[in-house]
């Protein structure tokens, strides 16, 4: 009940500070540069139903400074021994593989709970979420100020989960609005990008695509580990080296981007299974979303009739037929 109460007062606490873009806009005393970021919102939103066939609704038409930098912060948890993320079931959103908090201090609480029932943890700050048409997201101060890529693939992202939420499958929900926001992106830019937005959009991409490969070579390797038949001790001392090798992978990562750190914002000082389960929540299904994608000839709308089909399917039968393509 606790949980729950807290959620309300956190999501009411939003509510209250959002005003129209509209008003935003024409009150004197908005700095110059968030009226700039809200009229681009705008076109980003318009562009967004038009082009992307997503919701037209007055989702992201709104703005909150909530003063703080995330709206929210979700703990991931994981078994010492697994990759695979711990759920927790609530109400209206099913089970999902993270548990968000309001408050970063009540957060890091229940994940030092966690901690010591045993589980590797993360907390990670988010600076949006979609509440599946419950209510309308606003814009907020968490990501405005990102670049303009970023603030479209995040519209574009959670604007997707309000055309299909899946109860109890997190990894098919995110992978799925993964894969909308980068196609979204991408033709965001073929429209309005410059040659150099364009450019640097490919090179955050590659970046992305090494780091996707890194973490998914590391939590196969710890797959196996944990499904073998040697004892806990000696598994333990392999996973240390393991994540040790992690760590340094990604070193190498950041030496052949030149020195580029973008990633370490992201990247704890010691890396576990819950770390890793958090990341593969959102990509491990992308590629096979992608070739649906590319089946349907890039439409958008039948590729979502196309996904709503699979998404009726029982959880096994629903991967399969994803795989299948």
């Amino acid at each position: 009940m606790g949980y729950y109460l807290q959620s309300v007062g956190g999501q009411t606490g939003i509510l209250e500070k959002e005003r129209p873009i509209e008003t935003v806009l024409s009150d004197p005393s908005t700095p110059p540069d968030l009226k700039r970021r809200l009229e681009n919102v705008l076109r980003i939103r318009e562009f967004a139903s038009r082009e992307l066939a997503l919701p037209d609704n007055r989702s992201f038409r709104s703005y909150a400074d909530l003063g703080r930098p995330y709206v929210l912060w979700n703990v991931f948890a994981a078994p010492e021994f697994s990759v695979k993320p711990k759920e927790w079931c609530f109400v209206f959103a099913g089970c999902v593989s993270y548990r968000g908090y309001f408050s970063e201090s009540d957060a890091y609480r229940f994940a030092d709970n966690l901690q010591i029932d045993g589980y590797d943890v993360y907390v990670a700050g988010v600076p949006a979420y979609s509440t599946l048409g419950w209510f309308n997201d606003p814009v907020l101060n968490t990501f405005i100020y990102d670049p303009e890529t970023e603030v479209a693939g995040l519209i574009f992202h959670e604007l997707a989960h309000q055309v299909l939420y899946v109860q109890d499958d997190s990894t098919f929900n995110e992978s799925f609005a993964v894969t909308v926001q980068e196609e979204g992106v991408s033709r965001w830019l073929a429209k309005y990008g410059t040659p150099e937005q364009r450019q640097a959009h490919d090179v955050a991409l590659q970046r992305k695509d090494d780091f996707i490969q890194l973490v998914m070579k590391y939590r196969w390797m710890l797959d196996e580990l944990y499904r073998s038949d040697i004892s806990d001790e000696k598994k333990r001392e392999n996973k240390r080296q393991i994540f040790s090798e992690f760590k340094q992978g990604y070193a190498e990562l950041k030496k052949k981007w030149g020195g580029y750190s973008g990633y370490d914002q992201w990247f704890p000082p010691v890396p576990n299974n819950a770390y890793l389960a958090s990341l593969t929540t959102y990509t491990q299904l992308v590629p096979e979303f992608q070739k649906l994608l590319a089946k349907n000839e890039g439409n958008l709308a039948k590729f979502y009739q196309a996904v709503k089909e699979i998404a009726k399917l029982p959880e096994k039968e629903r991967l399969a037929k994803l795989k299948e393509g």
